[in-house]
C-alpha cells in the first residue's frame, strides 16, 4: 500500500503553500521555544533548596497563590540575607533601575535620553545625603542593611548574564550590552527613602504655583485661588489638644497654647526688605518682582517635571494627591478588638511600588527579636506599613511645609546675602553615559541649598565654560532649595524600631525618628488601644510660613531649627473611639508651631468620618465595613454644583436627576458630571493662567468652585479671550454642559444612556522603564491593562485624574489593607499589581482585576494560617 505524504491529495500550488505554511509555523513555534526559555529562565525557584552562603542555619520561604513569601529564620542576620535574596529574586531589575534613579546614573543604562534626568537628581543629592547616613544609624540597622546587601549580592552572582536576571536586562542588551551591574550596598537601599521623600515632599508645587500664578494676575486673586481649610465642615485628624510648657497634651485647652503660628510671609514681589539703605533701594529693584525671578522659578518647575517621581505622578496634577488610614477602636467593632484600614494614593507602576512579605523569627528573642507582616519596598529590608505579633500601624503623608525655594542673586562665582557677595560653593558630578563621553556637570550651592533653577536650559550654569560663548551677565536670578530630607537623618533606624515595637510608648519611639518624609502615623493594638502620632522633621522660620519664595539675600525667613517631637500632636485612645488621617489638617493651626497651610480639603477624610458615624449607629462595624468605606466613590463637591446644573438644565442633565453622587464604573451620571467637571475648570480657568498651573481638578478646586457658585458675576467667570462679551456664572455653566455632551459623544457614542464612567476612567499598568519605550512590542512586553475604575479625585476611592490632561487615572490606592487585630489571620490585602516583577509570570498582575474590583486576598500572619495558604516551599541553606 503506497502512503501519500500529508499533501499530495491537494494539487501543486495548494501543496506549495501548506508546506510554506508549516515552515512558517515551525519557525514561529522554535521562536516562541526560545523566547519562552528566556523568559522563564528569570523566574525565580520557590520551592527545593538553594544554598545562601553565610546563613547560620536553614531559612524557609513559604508562599501562597499569590506569590507572597512568608520566610522563616533563627537569626536577624538570616531573615534580612534571606529578604535580600527574594527581593532579588522576584524584583532585582525594579531594584536596580531605582538604585540608578537615586544616584543619578540612570545615563549608564539608557544614554543621553535620561541625561537631564540625572544632572537633576545629581544636583539634589539625594546618593550623597543616603551616604551620610550609614554613620548615622544605630548598630542594628546598619547590619541589617549589610546583611540585607550580603542577600542581595549572593542572588547576583549566582546569577550572571541577562537572561538569568530579568527580561529587561535582554531588551537592554539590545542596545547596551556592556551593561553590567554593581554589587548591592546599604546606601542603595536608603537612597530609595530619598525618592520616597521627594514624592511626598508637601507643598513645593503650590509654592511655584503662587509665585507663576502671581506673574499674571493681581495678589488678590491669587490668594482666592488658595481657600483656607474649611474647620467649619471637614474636622482635623486631631480635634484636640494644644502645646503647653513646650509638650503637646492632647488635653490642654487651646486658648492656653503656647508658641504662636508663624504669619504668613508676603509674595516675594510684595516683602519688605529690610537692612540698609542700600539693600533697601535694591528692594525696588524691577527684578525683584519681574522678569529674572519669574523665569527662574519656570525653570525651577521645568526641574520638578524631569525629575522620575517613582511614588507619585510625573507631568501630572500633584496637588491633593495622598492616602486613607483610619483606625476603629474595639468600642465600635463587632470583635470587640480594634480595626486599622490604609491605602496610600501613590502612582500606578508595573510592578506594583508595594512588595507584600512577612518576616518571621522562629523563636522570638534578643537574637531575633521579629515578628512582622506587611508591605515592603523592594531594595530595603523591613516592612514599610503592617503589622507585627503585637502592633498594627499605618501611614498616609502628613505634608508639612519641608522645603523652601530662595529666589537668590548671583553674579558669576559669588552670590548676595545681606549686601555682601560670597562664594558659591561648587563641586563637579562625571555622569557615564552609554554609547557616548562622560558629562561633566558643575553643581553650584547657597547656604540655603543646591541651585536648582539652572541644571536645565542654561549652559552657562550647566556647563563649565560656557559662558565664554554665551557672553556674561552682570546680574542674575537662581533659585536655591532648601530641603529637610537633604539634611543626613535616621529615618532607616525608625523603620526597623517599629517592626519590632510591641506598645505605644516603643511605637512613639520608633516615630521620633521618622524624619523624612513626615508622615501620619496611625496605631493599634492587640490590648486594644488606639493612636496617633505625627513625627517628622519640621523646620522652624525666622520668619513666614514658607508658602511663598522667600528673597534668599535678605536674611529673612531662614531656618533656625526644627519643632521638637514633643510639640507634635497626638492622639491616644480618643473619646470618638476612632481616629481618621487622609492627609486632611493634623490639627487647628493655634495648636502652637506651624506645620503648613497647604493641607488637602478634607473631602476624603470627612467623608470616612461620616461613614464611620453612620455605621456605629447601625450597628458594630466589621472588616468588611472597613473594605466598603475604602471603596467609597462618593463625589464630595457634586451636592453643591448638580442643583446649578439642573437649573440651567439642557443637554443631557436629566442624567442627573436622582444621581446619588456615586462614581460607580457603570454610571452614566457620574461619566456626564464628571466630563462637565473638567470643562467647566477649562471654561472658567484656562484664560487666566499661564498653562504650567492650570487645574487638575482636586479638591482645593472643590473649595475655590463653590465659592465661586455664590457669586455669579465674580471676574473668574468672564472669558477674557472674547471681546466685548462679559460671561456670567450660567453663561460658563450652559457652555460646560454643551461642551461635555460633544466630548462624551465624540468619545462614547450618541447614547447617553450608554455612557459608563469606567470606559472613561481606565488605567494603564504601564512599566516604569520600558512601559514608555514608544515600541509596541516592547511596550506590549511589559505593559498590561486597561482596567475600568470606579472613583475619582478626593473620592475615598482615589483614583486620581488629571482634568487639564483627561479622564485617565494617573494616581492610586497603590495598596489596601485591613487589618483584624481580634484575629490577625482574618487581616485581608491585595497589591495592585502582583509580586513578581518578571513578565509574564502567573504573579506578575494576578491582583489587578481583583484590586480593580475593590475584592482584596487573605493576609495569613501565624505559621499554621501561613501553611495553609502556602503552594510553595524553599529552603535556604548555609
Amino acid at each position: 500500500m503506497v502512503r501519500l505524504a500529508p499533501y499530495a491529495r491537494f494539487p501543486w500550488p495548494i501543496r506549495w503553500l501548506l508546506r510554506v505554511v508549516t515552515v512558517v509555523l515551525v519557525l514561529a513555534l522554535v521562536l516562541a521555544g526560545v523566547v519562552t526559555w528566556t523568559v522563564r529562565r528569570s523566574f525565580p525557584q520557590v520551592d527545593g533548596e538553594i544554598r545562601l552562603p553565610g546563613l547560620a542555619a536553614n531559612v524557609s520561604v513559604l508562599r501562597d497563590r499569590y506569590g507572597v513569601p512568608q520566610i522563616y529564620a533563627d537569626t536577624s542576620a538570616d531573615l534580612f540575607k534571606a529578604q535580600g535574596y527574594v527581593h532579588a529574586q522576584d524584583r532585582f531589575w525594579e531594584m536596580d533601575f531605582r538604585r540608578k534613579t537615586t544616584a543619578g546614573r540612570l545615563s549608564e543604562l539608557f544614554g543621553s535620553s535620561t541625561l537631564d534626568i540625572d544632572k537633576v537628581v545629581r544636583t539634589l543629592g539625594w546618593r550623597r545625603t543616603s551616604e551620610k547616613e550609614i554613620e548615622l544609624l544605630d548598630p542594628e540597622a546598619r547590619t541589617a542593611l549589610e546583611d540585607y546587601a550580603a542577600g542581595v549580592n549572593a542572588w547576583m552572582e549566582q546569577n550572571q548574564g541577562f537572561a538569568a536576571r530579568s527580561l529587561e536586562y535582554g531588551v537592554l542588551a539590545l542596545t547596551n550590552r556592556s551593561y553590567d551591574p554593581e554589587p548591592w550596598t546599604p546606601a542603595d537601599s536608603l537612597s530609595w527613602l530619598k525618592a520616597l521623600a521627594w514624592d511626598l515632599r508637601s507643598n513645593m508645587g503650590e509654592e511655584i504655583e503662587r509665585a507663576i500664578d502671581a506673574s499674571a494676575l493681581p495678589l488678590e486673586r491669587v490668594e482666592e485661588l488658595f481657600p483656607g481649610y474649611p474647620f467649619d465642615r471637614h474636622q482635623p485628624i486631631v480635634t484636640r489638644g494644644a502645646v503647653r510648657d513646650g509638650k503637646f497634651s492632647q488635653d490642654a485647652d487651646e486658648k492656653r497654647a503656647t508658641g504662636a503660628p508663624a504669619q504668613p510671609a508676603a509674595p516675594l514681589a510684595t516683602r519688605p526688605v529690610t537692612g540698609s539703605a542700600t539693600e533697601q533701594e535694591r528692594a525696588s529693584d524691577s527684578s525683584l518682582s519681574g522678569a529674572p525671578a519669574t523665569e527662574a522659578l519656570a525653570r525651577v518647575a521645568k526641574v520638578l517635571d524631569a525629575v522620575p517621581n517613582l511614588l507619585g505622578t510625573s507631568g501630572a496634577d500633584r496637588a491633593g494627591i495622598g492616602s486613607n488610614s483610619w483606625v476603629v477602636s474595639g468600642a465600635h467593632t463587632e470583635s470587640g478588638k480594634p480595626l486599622l484600614a490604609n491605602d496610600p494614593h501613590l502612582g500606578p507602576r508595573m510592578p506594583s511600588i508595594w512588595y507584600q512579605a512577612g518576616l518571621h523569627c522562629r523563636t522570638r528573642g534578643p537574637a531575633c527579636p521579629y515578628d512582622v507582616s506587611g508591605y515592603t519596598f523592594s531594595g530595603v529590608p523591613g516592612v514599610i506599613i503592617g503589622h507585627n505579633h503585637k502592633i498594627a500601624w499605618g501611614f498616609t503623608n502628613l505634608g508639612p511645609d519641608v522645603t523652601d525655594l530662595y529666589v537668590e542673586r548671583v553674579q558669576d562665582d559669588r552670590y548676595e546675602v545681606k549686601g555682601s557677595w560670597v562664594p558659591l560653593q561648587t563641586r563637579v558630578e562625571q555622569i557615564k553615559v552609554a554609547g557616548g563621553k562622560t558629562i561633566e556637570l558643575t553643581v553650584r550651592s547657597t547656604a540655603h541649598g543646591p541651585i536648582i533653577s539652572e541644571v536645565l536650559g542654561n549652559a552657562r550654569e550647566a556647563v563649565p565654560g560656557a559662558a565664554a560663548k554665551l557672553g556674561k551677565l552682570d546680574k542674575d536670578m537662581a533659585v536655591a532649595l532648601r530641603w529637610t530630607a537633604l539634611d543626613p537623618g535616621r529615618t532607616g533606624d525608625s523603620i526597623f524600631m517599629l517592626n519590632r515595637a510591641e506598645n505605644w510608648e516603643q511605637f512613639r519611639a520608633a516615630a521620633a525618628k521618622f524624619e523624612a518624609p513626615a508622615q501620619n502615623l496611625i496605631y493599634a493594638d492587640l490590648e486594644g488601644n488606639i493612636g496617633y502620632q505625627a513625627p517628622g522633621k519640621i523646620p522652624v522660620r525666622s520668619d513666614g510660613d514658607g508658602t511663598w519664595p522667600a528673597a534668599g539675600w535678605t536674611g529673612a525667613q531662614e531656618w533656625t531649627g526644627y519643632i521638637p517631637f514633643e510639640q507634635l500632636p497626638y492622639v491616644y485612645n480618643p473619646p470618638e473611639g476612632f481616629i481618621v488621617t487622609a492627609n486632611n489638617a493634623a490639627i487647628r493651626p493655634d495648636y502652637g508651631p506651624f506645620l503648613t497651610s497647604d493641607w488637602s480639603y478634607g473631602y476624603r477624610s470627612q467623608r470616612i468620618v461620616d461613614r464611620i458615624t453612620q455605621a456605629v449607629g447601625a450597628g458594630k462595624i466589621t472588616a468588611d465595613t472597613m473594605r466598603d468605606i475604602q471603596m467609597d466613590s462618593r463625589n464630595g463637591l457634586a451636592e453643591v454644583l448638580v442643583p446649578h446644573l439642573l437649573r440651567i438644565g439642557g443637554g443631557d442633565t436629566r442624567l442627573l436627576k436622582g444621581w446619588d453622587f456615586t462614581q460607580t464604573r457603570d454610571s452614566a451620571p457620574a461619566a456626564y458630571y464628571n466630563a462637565i467637571w473638567r470643562h467647566l475648570l477649562k471654561r472658567t480657568f484656562d484664560d487666566d493662567l499661564p498653562e504650567s498651573v492650570r487645574p487638575g481638578g482636586g479638591d482645593r478646586w472643590f473649595e475655590i468652585v463653590a465659592k465661586l457658585l455664590d457669586e455669579p458675576d465674580s471676574p473668574w467667570w468672564d472669558d477674557t479671550r472674547t471681546e466685548r462679551v462679559t460671561e456670567s456664572r450660567d453663561d460658563i455653566l450652559a457652555a460646560a454642559i454643551k461642551d461635555a455632551g460633544a466630548d462624551l459623544r465624540e468619545r462614547l457614542g450618541d447614547d447617553s444612556d450608554a455612557w459608563r464612567w469606567g470606559d472613561l476612567h481606565t488605567l494603564e499598568l504601564t512599566n516604569e522603564t520600558f512601559g514608555t519605550s514608544g515600541i509596541g512590542p516592547v511596550e506590549w512586553l511589559f505593559n498590561r491593562g486597561p482596567l475600568h475604575l470606579a472613583g475619582g479625585k478626593d473620592a475615598v476611592d482615589a483614583t486620581g485624574w488629571d482634568s487639564d490632561m483627561g479622564y485617565e487615572v494617573v494616581w492610586v490606592p497603590s495598596m489596601r489593607m485591613v487589618v483584624d487585630l481580634a484575629d490577625l489571620d482574618r487581616s485581608r490585602w491585595i497589591n495592585l499589581t502582583g509580586a513578581s516583577g518578571h513578565a509574564f509570570h502567573s504573579n506578575y498582575d494576578d491582583q489587578a482585576e481583583l484590586w480593580a474590583d475593590g475584592r482584596m486576598t487573605p493576609w495569613p500572619f501565624t505559621e499554621q494560617g501561613v501553611r495553609r495558604e502556602a503552594v510553595d516551599t524553599l529552603t535556604l541553606t548555609p
